[in-house]
């Protein structure tokens, strides 16, 4: 199994950016049916360090991780998220 774990850090931290994104993503398990689990958190803490939304997904394997980075409907999703996002940090891995 693979785990790919996004951080977001968004230009605009309103409520409603954060809940339209956080729709948006939790979307991706509609259309990607090798997605085998998707979590998406609004971050509640203010801190320095912190990131305002985790993606967290589960596939089951690299070649399925892959084919999400490619993926039409991820691709659409994607385009939204470079107009709200002004960072992000990720990290994959097996488990």
């Amino acid at each position: 199994m693979v785990k790919h774990i996004v951080f977001f850090k968004l230009k605009d931290k309103s409520p409603e950016v954060e809940k339209e994104l956080q729709q948006k993503l939790l979307s991706l398990k509609e259309h990607i049916d090798f997605l085998k689990e998707i979590e998406v958190g609004i971050n509640f803490k203010e801190s320095e360090r912190a990131y305002d939304l985790a993606l967290v997904t589960v596939f089951e394997n690299e070649e399925d991780l892959s084919r999400y980075a490619t993926h039409p409907y991820h691709l659409e999703v994607l385009k939204y998220i470079k107009t709200v996002v002004s960072d992000t940090k990720v990290v994959d891995f097996k488990y």
